[in-house]
């Protein structure tokens, strides 16, 4: 019985622990909008570290606001974020 809980116990933290990094992932992206064009270079924090996913997700977002994605450039973790802030500047984590 001990190997049994002991095997959900650890299903259970490797659970908890794919939650809580999903939480720190990133993308960045190039978005648009027509008449008149408009571009911009945005930050967005994404439910899932898979750069698939995180393209549909930013996709809905952009969608929501008017925004055309172009092209989700990359997903990446906290350890990126300062780096990218200044060229990302009022679209940095704005959706």
């Amino acid at each position: 019985m001990k190997p049994i809980l002991s095997s959900l116990a650890c299903a259970a933290l490797i659970s908890l622990g794919s939650a809580a990094s999903a939480a720190e992932c990133y993308a960045d992206y190039k978005a648009k909008q027509d008449n008149p064009l408009r571009l911009h270079y945005g930050i967005m924090q994404v439910s899932a570290c898979d750069k698939g996913q995180a393209q549909q997700e930013v996709t809905q977002r952009l969608n929501a606001s008017g925004w055309t994605l172009l092209n989700v450039l990359s997903v990446f973790g906290p350890e990126g974020l300062d780096q990218r802030k200044t060229n990302a500047g009022k679209f940095y984590l704005r959706f």
